[in-house]
């Protein structure tokens, strides 16, 4: 895809977008970048684009597209948005940054997507790459922008893309020699309008397949385990609940890998190192992709067994008078948050709570099963959180305005043997540019308990 004197424009200026511009430059395209945000918001961003010529539209979308042949869309900007409407009825191409790193390149790829486990699976199968002689890009939703990582790339490189929704829903070619659907509940309602709509989105991470190409599902999620009829690719299923005829499960506490005619162990589940049910599903999920992509069985074992988690996602952070506190701000939605209830012990102070996804919350609340002894609640959702929980009977409830004021009053509430977890069930856009500064001002939060 020849884009040299391309006029291009880029939609949104965040990570993406910054990582959009550095690439398009370096390909020879004349490039144009809009946001609703103005130039204060985004100093940091023109920043690392000051030695690139660049035209900026900011603190507005109002754009002639008289001589625009390409629009990258950032995935955080809405398809509605009255620009692309006039885009589309000039027949001009509105893509997402994967997709174009998709036609420019012949690098393997492999996207990695699902309501929750995202960022986890995509560091761990990372890491098991980087234990390899392969080298291997990780990147996408997980916090570096594609583009500019592939354009800089060598041939034989590996790239390990964490795909959202807001990332596959604008794509039309991309093809990825793996991909793997981690599981699939409603999340992102309030931007897709459906669950239809949603699940589409995720479809589009191996709709393009064929038989070269391999497509992991988890067997144990209904709706995931279904999609194998719309499959044109080989498939893979991994399980954590039974023992199947092929593919990676767990037997008798073990990890196991079964090709169709012999099952060899990986290791015990007990040896990893992630937390709960849920990172058993990754780690399935990862050995999965791995195996597929020809990695030997003890470089793999050897890998599970020393990865510690990722950062804002269920990570233990300090223990103050004997209260442990944990970070879990990457529970954006309620299946992810109820899976780490359930992973930590009892008792827990709750702290949760912010931007209204279109989610419901009895589940959430249901799942605290005595676990919880009080719920810190902050954000846009505090109050029909709450509501929802008086509701089922739940009623030790505390509302505060910030993240410092929770973990001060997590803290004074709490006694010797408590967890403090922070795992919200919202997104943080109401406060916070994204989950991990949400993460971090709990982290410092604690930071300045320990120092008082």
């Amino acid at each position: 895809m020849n884009l040299k004197n391309k006029n291009i424009l880029i939609v949104g200026l965040a990570i993406s977008g910054v990582s959009t511009a550095k690439a398009l430059y370096k390909l020879g395209a004349d490039i144009i970048i809009t946001d609703m945000k103005g130039i204060d918001d985004l100093k940091d961003c023109i920043n690392e684009l000051k030695d690139i010529d660049v035209q900026y539209i900011l603190g507005s979308n109002d754009v002639d597209l008289k001589n625009i042949d390409l629009i990258i869309k950032s995935p955080g900007v809405p398809l509605e948005i009255p620009l692309f409407k006039m885009a589309k009825d000039k027949n001009i191409e509105i893509i997402t940054d994967i997709e174009l790193a998709y036609r420019i390149s012949n690098n393997k790829i492999i996207a990695i997507t699902g309501t929750n486990g995202k960022t986890t699976t995509t560091a761990l199968v990372g890491e098991i790459f980087k234990n390899t002689d392969t080298n291997c890009c990780v990147t996408g939703n997980i916090g570096v922008g594609i583009l500019w990582e592939i354009v800089n790339a060598n041939e034989d490189d590996i790239f390990v893309v964490e795909a959202s929704s807001f990332q596959l829903e604008s794509t039309k070619d991309f093809k990825p020699d793996v991909s793997v659907i981690l599981n699939i509940t409603p999340d992102h309602i309030n931007w897709h309008k459906t669950f239809e709509n949603y699940v589409n989105a995720k479809k589009k991470s191996f709709v393009n397949q064929d038989y070269n190409d391999y497509t992991i599902l988890n067997y144990d999620d209904n709706i995931v385990r279904e999609m194998k009829k719309e499959l044109k690719s080989k498939i893979v299923y991994f399980s954590t609940k039974n023992v199947l005829d092929r593919g990676v499960y767990v037997d008798n506490s073990n990890i196991v890998v079964n090709d169709g005619q012999k099952s060899k162990i990986i290791i015990s589940s007990s040896e990893i190192r992630i937390p709960g049910k849920h990172n058993l599903e990754n780690a399935l999920a990862a050995v999965s992709t791995a195996w597929v992509m020809g990695v030997e069985l003890k470089i793999i074992a050897k890998t599970l067994r020393e990865f510690k988690g990722i950062e804002h996602r269920l990570k233990y952070v300090d223990n103050i008078n004997g209260v442990t506190f944990y970070n879990d701000s990457k529970g954006t939605n309620p299946v992810s948050s109820i899976a780490a209830i359930k992973a930590i012990n009892s008792p827990i102070i709750l702290i949760a709570g912010g931007i209204d996804k279109g989610s419901d919350f009895t589940d959430f609340i249901q799942s605290f099963n005595s676990k919880v002894k009080a719920l810190i609640l902050l954000g846009e959702t505090a109050e029909k959180i709450k509501n929802t929980a008086i509701r089922l009977g739940y009623n030790n409830i505390h509302i505060v305005k910030t993240m410092k004021e929770a973990v001060s009053l997590s803290f004074k509430i709490s006694t010797n043997g408590d967890n403090v977890l922070l795992s919200p069930a919202c997104a943080s856009w109401d406060m916070y540019e994204s989950y991990e500064k949400r993460g971090e001002e709990f982290i410092d939060s604690i930071e300045s308990l320990r120092r008082a």
